[in-house]
């Protein structure tokens, strides 16, 4: 596993590093109206799985309005976002800035996602910032484990790799 920093101090992820060609992990979250959501949810379509520690930071609120200004330009794509922010708070968010192409969806109870995708911080029981496409036959595509926590992630070569997937 690479080395992760939040504020330059190196953090201990916990779970399993997910690669390209792997299948993808399962997992459940919890939605908005606080049901289940997991992986399978999404078959058939290609996921595009934004990670952010917090939405109410100002890389994460950005990072999640452009993966939903982008959302509304893509087909067969579901754009995901996963934090370990209550539902409740990701409900008054989406409403707040009008977020209405992408799910949000929180980790908050089990921290199934962080665990099986290798991205949850041991020290603060957030997620750390990456990026996973996953194709429409449930295969990892691209992956982004942002070295920083509080850097932006490639939205370019994540919005390629969503157009390369099928």
């Amino acid at each position: 596993m690479k080395q992760i920093t939040f504020h330059n101090d190196p953090v201990t992820l916990l779970g399993t590093e997910v690669k390209v060609g792997d299948e993808a992990p399962n997992f459940t979250v919890l939605a908005n109206d606080l049901k289940e959501v997991s992986l399978d949810d999404y078959k058939g379509k290609i996921k595009l799985i934004s990670v952010v520690p917090s939405i109410d930071t100002g890389v994460c609120s950005d990072q999640t309005k452009r993966f939903n200004e982008e959302a509304s330009k893509l087909d067969n794509v579901h754009v995901l976002t996963i934090s370990m922010d209550l539902p409740f708070a990701q409900t008054r968010w989406c409403a707040a800035e009008g977020v209405k192409n992408l799910d949000t969806l929180s980790d908050h109870r089990d921290a199934d996602f962080g665990e099986k995708y290798g991205v949850l911080i041991k020290e603060l029981r957030l997620l750390a910032r990456s990026i996973f496409v996953v194709d429409s036959n449930d295969k990892v595509t691209y992956v982004e484990y942002v070295d920083e926590v509080s850097n932006h992630p490639d939205y370019d070569a994540a919005l390629e790799a969503v157009k390369q997937a099928n």
